[in-house]
């Protein structure tokens, strides 16, 4: 009995484990083969470095050089914000917390990642734009706020992932290292958080992957200029929210291009996870 039991559950776990693997294939094929036509009649190089999105024009252009832009400056932005905090948050819970403010951080963080993007997006328009006006100048709407809001919306995963890695480190590389003369501060940042890097690279990876896959939040406070600008003063479009914005109006070879930009954000999500596996394997094989 107990054998068939094994079985069964095997072939359900296997069911469940194929399914996933479906549906990404069925999102792949999906992607792909909607974009594929505007690739085809705009070219890979245009569509890719072209710094022009004209798409009801007279004479339509389709390049989507200055939303690449956009998503990689407005991540990286997030990222310098909210991935020191995050890590030096988890820390601190995990290490240096009392147990009645432990009580109180933990679930505030977690309620963190519930909150809906909308919520976070009018947030940011009733706080964060008018603080980068007055601060920063510019119409508040721009680069800068929403690498702000974007970094306070990555920090619940950072510090949830991180903090379970910190955690998961044996207690005694902790007190070892005490026992060897550290403090505590140097047995924590010396020892258990380097021991718990790849655990913590894991959060950084999937706060990564949430900030450039974010969309209603960042509409609301980018700003939505198709520009390409290094000033984070100013508004520019991310990949996401031009998908969001012109997608329930376009047609043809125009919802075309925008199912293209969504393949090629799928690719980066791709690359960043691959990346993550390699640095991982290294980090794996060095110890």
């Amino acid at each position: 009995m107990n054998h068939k039991k094994e079985i069964a559950a095997k072939y359900i776990f296997m069911f469940f484990a194929l399914a996933s693997i479906l549906a990404v294939a069925l999102i792949s094929i999906f992607i792909f083969a909607g974009g594929m036509p505007a690739l085809k009649e705009i070219g890979i190089i245009e569509f890719v470095f072209g710094t022009k999105w004209k798409p009801t024009a007279a004479t339509p252009y389709y390049g989507i050089a200055s939303m690449i832009v956009g998503s990689l400056l407005i991540t990286l932005g997030a990222v310098v914000i909210g991935v020191p905090v995050g890590i030096f948050s988890a820390v601190f819970i995990s290490n240096f917390c009392p147990d009645r403010l432990y009580k109180v951080i933990n679930p505030a963080v977690n309620l963190l990642a519930g909150i809906p993007s909308v919520i976070y997006g009018f947030f940011g328009i009733v706080i964060i734009v008018p603080f980068v006006r007055n601060v920063f100048g510019g119409n508040g709407n721009s680069i800068l706020a929403a690498s702000i809001l974007l970094g306070i919306m990555i920090l619940p995963t950072v510090v949830s992932v991180s903090q379970s890695a910190l955690r998961a480190v044996p207690s005694h590389y902790y007190e070892g290292a005490l026992a060897l003369g550290a403090t505590k501060e140097q047995a924590v940042f010396k020892v258990v958080l380097p021991a718990a890097k790849s655990g913590v690279l894991a959060g950084v990876i999937l706060g990564i992957g949430r900030s450039i896959g974010e969309t209603m939040a960042v509409q609301m406070v980018a700003g939505n200029q198709p520009r390409i600008t290094f000033d984070m003063t100013k508004g520019i479009r991310t990949m996401t929210t031009n998908i969001v914005l012109e997608m329930a109006e376009a047609a043809d070879l125009h919802r075309s291009a925008l199912i293209a930009t969504g393949a090629l954000l799928f690719l980066f999500i791709l690359m960043i996870n691959s990346l993550f596996f390699v640095l991982k394997r290294r980090m794996n094989s060095e110890h």
